[in-house]
């Protein structure tokens, strides 16, 4: 049993209306905006009095589970457990899986902080004040959740009307209300009485649990069910698909909290943005006396109240006044700041295209649990890539039936096994690997190490991988 509480982060979602720096494949959570950290390392920051708080369980997917597990190391968080959802669901079934865990693990006393990994908050004296009313109120016996103080008639999220006062300054539900267009939103603000609905919570893990029952027993036997059938993959715990795939597609808020008697609300003035559109970053960013926020890789002139972002390339903006500039590697988005809102639409419509489907999912630069590789130029029989190795990882045995492979050592020293043979490489140095030899390449020094790979043959995607062996269990 533990007397601490158990954070629960999620941290599964894909959403894209960061585009283009966030995509499918690389969302915002994982993604350094305006500081050294990503947002799930500043979630996990937030968590990390060992006073207060167990290590955080993590609910995400497979196809982020590496970078989950390097993010948290990273920033040295030691986590309970890193659940992996086998199939897209909404969050009520992923919550209802993380109790089971942590009932499992700490006891069904414990009580869980429910944490989105794409939030921005300032972590004041008011949020910790906030967060010490939640755990007494949820340790009284009440499913909690965190309202917004709103500064703005906001159309992106829903509202919950507060009810009768408890103890210490929480407050019961009245109601949850849908996210209102502008016109309802100015009403609900006139009357006092509503609050942001932040999507966080604070809950007793027995109640949550015996409220799932109640109210949504088709969530509560699938979760329960995918626990117990889960197995151990590496660092990570996998949800048996079968079951989990049986869980309603439900939010935690229909399934639960609009039903139960036991929904209670903290009233919260802390700074909380889900940064879910590219106003909402400029709003929180740190500006310059005209207004603008600018990253590192950007300068502007005679330009006011804008946001100019650039993942690689350099960028200059001239003349301009509440302009959105993002640039990554291979896509830039332009737009007035205050339509930002729109940016979904332009990635469903590229979504839609077969020829620029890829900008909304990938990065020429993809994260891998040995390194990175990034796609620097490529033709119709060849492909140039540039591969970063971190020190004392490797890929895998592996084999292609339709490609050869050179490679250049730029940085560091590369340790290549090809075929039977094994031998160490230097700068300046480089090796020929023919179309279906066993080849690994490792990197057995103190730094990392890079590599100039060129790819040719008639068929260059990742699908021609045979792996033979890999330390991340990925055959």
């Amino acid at each position: 049993m533990t007397a601490k509480i158990v954070p629960v982060i999620m941290a599964g979602g894909k959403g894209t209306r960061l585009w283009p720096l966030s995509r499918s494949t690389a969302p915002k959570q994982f993604l350094q905006f305006l500081s050294e950290h990503s947002l799930f390392q500043k979630t996990l920051q937030r968590v990390s009095d060992p006073e207060i708080y167990a290590p955080a369980v993590i609910v995400t997917n497979a196809e982020f589970r590496f970078i989950v597990a390097e993010q948290a190391q990273a920033v040295g968080a030691p986590l309970s457990s890193i659940l992996l959802e086998p199939v897209a669901r909404n969050t009520a079934p992923a919550l209802a899986a993380a109790a089971f865990v942590v009932a499992r693990d700490h006891g069904d006393a414990a009580i869980l902080q429910v944490l989105a990994s794409d939030h921005e908050i300032e972590a004041n004296d008011t949020y910790r004040a906030c967060i010490g009313l939640a755990r007494e109120t949820a340790a009284a016996g009440m499913l909690v959740t965190f309202g917004i103080t709103p500064t703005e008639p906001a159309t992106g999220y829903g509202y919950i009307e507060i009810g009768a006062a408890l103890a210490g300054g929480a407050r019961t539900v009245a109601r949850f209300v849908e996210k209102p267009n502008r016109e309802k939103a100015e009403a609900l603000l006139a009357t006092g009485r509503y609050l942001w609905n932040s999507g966080m919570f604070m809950l007793p893990t027995r109640l949550f649990l015996a409220d799932l029952a109640t109210f949504a027993p088709e969530v509560h036997a699938s979760a329960r069910a995918a626990v117990e059938a889960s197995r151990r993959d590496l660092d990570f715990e996998r949800l048996d698909a079968a079951a989990f795939s049986q869980a309603p597609d439900i939010s935690v808020d229909y399934a639960v909290f609009e039903r139960t008697a036991h929904a209670a609300v903290v009233p919260s003035s802390f700074p909380w943005s889900d940064l879910g559109s590219w106003d909402s970053v400029w709003a929180v960013g740190e500006k310059d006396a005209a207004g603008n926020v600018v990253g590192q890789k950007a300068n502007v002139s005679d330009t006011r109240n804008s946001l100019v972002l650039s993942r690689d390339i350099h960028v200059s903006v001239h003349g301009l006044d509440d302009i959105a500039v993002i640039a990554s590697e291979d896509a830039v988005y332009v737009g007035r700041l205050a339509d930002s809102q729109n940016v979904g639409q332009i990635v469903k419509a590229l979504a839609r295209n077969e020829a620029t489907r890829r900008l909304t999912e990938v990065h020429p630069t993809s994260y891998k649990p040995w390194g990175s590789v990034a796609s620097v130029l490529s033709g119709e029989r060849f492909e140039v890539k540039r591969l970063s190795i971190a020190p004392g990882r490797k890929i895998s045995l592996q084999k292609h039936f339709h490609r050869s492979e050179h490679w250049v050592v730029v940085k560091g020293t590369a340790e290549v096994t090809l075929g039977d043979e094994t031998r160490l490489l230097n700068e300046n140095e480089s090796i020929y690997v023919p179309q279906g030899v066993t080849h690994r390449l490792a990197n057995p020094g103190k730094i990392p190490l890079e590599l100039i790979e060129v790819q040719t043959g008639s068929y260059l995607s990742d699908d021609d991988t045979v792996r033979l062996d890999d330390e991340f269990g990925r055959l």
